[in-house]
């Protein structure tokens, strides 16, 4: 009898012990998650919050660089996990520029987040893959400054040297309007739609200087010449897919294996008119664009590129403050760790390494 309940006394024990370390093991596995949901990391292609900022488009006059009621602000991109935010200085050649010219607004605007940066110590400009690592270690973000419509050089390339000199280091080609480089995508399949002789000249002088050639906005057949006559990786910093979404300024599965054969990057476009038919920005499409890049151009060309403050409409992302329900939804559509940090900043450290000098 007493051996009996010896018996009995063993196996609840045993028994119990074993509930111990199955609760142990979720708890394990349910913290690891958490731990991948809480800490993530972001490099963003494109904002026009500078833009923004400068022209003081639907702004209030206390609003900054540092904190506004936009999209995106430092404080915010800080807090939010930011490496690095690529700020563009989006000039509407189809109106009136708000100095003497398009091209000078550009340069009052890398004045304009210089300054901002000189008054606080959460953020610094960035002006290689160096910068970055020193930036990175010093728990600061990078801000990179580029320039969104190639047509502010009107045809001379010593604006191009003086732009890179101002600390631009990506040039957005066109945006929706024929320039002095070629065609926006609204003008694919006209012809001659590709780039223009001082286009080519420019793409190649671009890549011997390192800097990135943004083919966001470009026309299709522009897209294959910057292909032709470049030999490194190229971006489009914020577009989406073209098999998932038909409008003209999403890229075709043709221009993703495109390149993902040349180590290029795709940064993922928020704006609803390009993630779904219906217009809705929502994580779910974002996810669904993101797998779908990684099917036709491999998961070393997914990126970011949410083109905050240059879209509108009703954003389940609201702001940068909302960049971990991305990461989240990635998590639990079941991308790994790994593929997140990929797509969230890794991708985008390797472009930069290996375009910015």
């Amino acid at each position: 009898m007493f051996s009996s309940i010896i018996t009995i006394c063993s196996f609840i024990c045993q028994r119990i012990n074993l509930l111990k370390y199955c609760c142990i093991f979720i708890y394990m596995c349910y913290a690891k998650r958490k731990h991948q949901e809480a800490i993530m990391n972001y490099i963003d292609f494109h904002c026009d919050t500078l833009s923004r900022i400068y022209y003081g488009w639907h702004t209030e006059p206390s609003e900054t660089l540092w904190e506004n009621k936009g999209h995106l602000d430092l404080n915010r991109m800080i807090s939010s996990g930011y490496l690095a935010q690529f700020f563009a200085c989006f000039l509407h050649t189809g109106s009136a520029p708000k100095t003497e010219s398009h091209y000078q607004d550009a340069l009052e605007m890398t004045k304009l987040l210089k300054s901002s940066l000189s008054e606080h110590p959460g953020a610094a400009l960035a002006l290689s893959y160096s910068d970055y690592e020193k930036n990175k270690a010093e728990k600061k973000a990078s801000c990179f400054l580029t320039v969104e419509e190639g047509g502010i050089l009107e045809g001379d390339i010593n604006r191009l040297h003086t732009l890179y000199e101002n600390g631009i280091r990506l040039i957005t080609l066109t945006w929706n309007f024929e320039n002095c480089l070629g065609y926006p995508h609204n003008m694919s399949a006209t012809a001659g739609s590709g780039l223009k002789p001082f286009g080519i000249e420019v793409v190649k002088e671009m890549e011997r200087l390192g800097m990135l050639i943004d083919v966001s906005h470009f026309s299709d057949e522009g897209f294959w010449d910057v292909a032709k006559y470049t030999s490194g990786p190229f971006i489009a910093s914020h577009s989406c897919c073209r098999a998932l979404c038909g409008h003209s300024r999403n890229l075709t599965d043709e221009m993703l294996h495109q390149l993902g054969e040349r180590q290029g990057l795709v940064g993922l476009n928020f704006c609803g008119g390009f993630l779904q038919e219906n217009g809705a920005s929502t994580v779910d499409a974002m996810v669904h664009h993101l797998r779908h890049v990684i099917d036709k151009g491999g998961l070393d060309i997914a990126a970011l590129g949410s083109d905050f403050d240059g879209i509108s409409g009703e954003l389940e992302l609201t702001g940068c403050q909302d960049m971990d329900k991305l990461a989240n939804a990635l998590n639990h559509a079941g991308f790994s760790a790994s593929e997140v940090d990929a797509i969230c900043y890794k991708n985008a450290e390797r472009i930069l390494q290996t375009v910015l000098k």
